[in-house]
């Protein structure tokens, strides 16, 4: 049994009671139906409108489905082997203040400098790129 029928059930057991109109405890249970009433449209609005929304969600949810499919694929359209190479490479690096050696990304060494974990001294990298590798070449 549902809010409504529920609701009709208390209507029919109060009308069920014979009660004179007149009285005042009538009264107080008319007006009691009533707010029950217009509680019952308010929660049947709200339940359309969460309805609605949850509608609303599902396809905005297919849309960005589209759209990360769309962005990560031309991302994996790239030369994966390649990438994943050089993706992790590590380098090892000597400071000459201390001798202390550690290994760094390549990532560091295109950032051009990074500092010692034992001495604190900032080292800086140079180095030539290949002629064949434009997008490297573009960034010095």
């Amino acid at each position: 049994m549902d809010t409504i029928e529920r609701l009709g059930y208390i209507k029919g057991l109060i009308d069920g009671l014979e009660l004179d109109e007149n009285a005042k405890e009538t009264k107080v249970f008319r007006a009691i139906i009533d707010v029950l009433e217009s509680i019952v449209d308010d929660l049947d609005d709200i339940c359309d409108d969460i309805d609605e929304l949850d509608a609303d969600i599902d396809c905005i949810d297919e849309d960005l489905a589209e759209l990360e499919e769309y962005v990560y694929d031309d991302e994996c359209d790239c030369d994966d082997d390649d990438e994943d190479d050089e993706e992790f490479e590590e380098y090892e690096v000597e400071c000459p203040s201390c001798g202390e050696v550690f290994t760094v990304d390549e990532d560091t060494l295109l950032d051009g400098g990074v500092e010692c974990p034992n001495c604190g001294e900032n080292l800086e990298f140079e180095f030539d790129f290949e002629e064949g590798d434009e997008e490297e070449d573009d960034e010095d």
